[in-house]
């Protein structure tokens, strides 16, 4: 499923002495089955973004469409119900006293029958690398990661085909964060979902998105590959960001080292630019 934002405005607390313009006129395509990231410094306006793309907030001025069909319109539940979105520290929605009943809520609203549920449930906790042994237990004894897959898993069993997640790491260690991202690397694989992923780790984002879109004081700043926006990097540190730490340190082994190429923004592509540097130069 595509997204297209058309000249979208927010204010909050709009004709109150605390107005504040969040978006301004913000324009943007999202193709079907993109894996894009969103990063801004903070109030940038990108969480107010993605929360326009399954009409948690309603535009003050402008359009979102989901695959042609405005979705602030009185006739598109179904399409907002195509839009999942996992918030920051999203187990910090769990309520129910078990695993299962927290993921299967959303499906008890829609009026399936207990077989159905059963088999929805079943299979979305496989597919979050969690073992049916857990349905039974409360989602407040699991461990920090596991209770964020059980809050995804509440939104992937609705089969949203866009995915929109909110700092969805935020606060985990590294080996859970890891994890965690690598669950969304192998959703967009193997299932083809849109993916919009906002994120404040740069190396995060050079790492698993093919479009970066940089949000600043409620405007599309830059959009293009991680390359491209990464390349940018003291425009970027201008606005509050900072490129992915090997961005600086490929740049000073180029200082030391002219025939290395800089233009590389995860460790495995460092790795791989520095051995193959090596390899030339034995």
């Amino acid at each position: 499923m595509s997204i297209k934002v058309e000249n979208l405005s927010y204010i909050y607390m709009k004709g109150t002495p605390f107005e504040k313009k969040a978006l301004d006129n913000i324009n943007m395509n999202i193709a079907n089955g993109e894996f894009m990231g969103v990063i801004g410094h903070t109030g940038s306006g990108k969480s107010t973004l993605v929360q326009h793309m399954n009409g948690i907030l309603k535009p003050t001025s402008g359009k979102v469409y989901v695959n042609g069909t405005d979705i602030t319109g009185k006739n598109a539940k179904d399409l907002r119900n195509q839009v999942g979105i996992v918030f920051q520290y999203p187990e910090h929605q769990l309520f129910e006293e078990t695993v299962f009943k927290d993921i299967a809520f959303g499906l008890e609203r829609r009026a399936l029958n207990k077989t159905e549920i059963e088999v929805k449930v079943k299979n979305v906790i496989k597919t979050v690398g969690l073992t049916q042994e857990l349905l039974n237990r409360s989602p407040f004894e699991l461990s920090g990661g596991q209770k964020r897959r059980v809050a995804i898993a509440g939104v992937l069993v609705l089969e949203p085909k866009i995915l929109v997640l909110d700092e969805p790491a935020a606060g985990l260690d590294p080996k859970a964060r890891d994890e965690v991202y690598a669950l969304i690397s192998n959703l967009h694989r193997k299932l083809n979902v849109t993916v919009i992923l906002v994120s404040h780790s740069m190396e995060d984002i050079a790492r698993l998105v093919k479009r970066v879109i940089v949000m600043n004081q409620g405007t599309i700043e830059m959009d293009g590959t991680p390359a491209q926006v990464f390349n940018q990097w003291q425009r970027l540190e201008e606005i509050g960001l900072s490129a992915p730490q090997m961005t600086h340190l490929m740049r000073r082994l180029k200082s030391i080292c002219p025939e290395i190429n800089e233009n590389t923004f995860t460790v495995s592509e460092a790795k791989e630019e520095i051995m193959k540097y090596i390899r030339v130069n034995k």
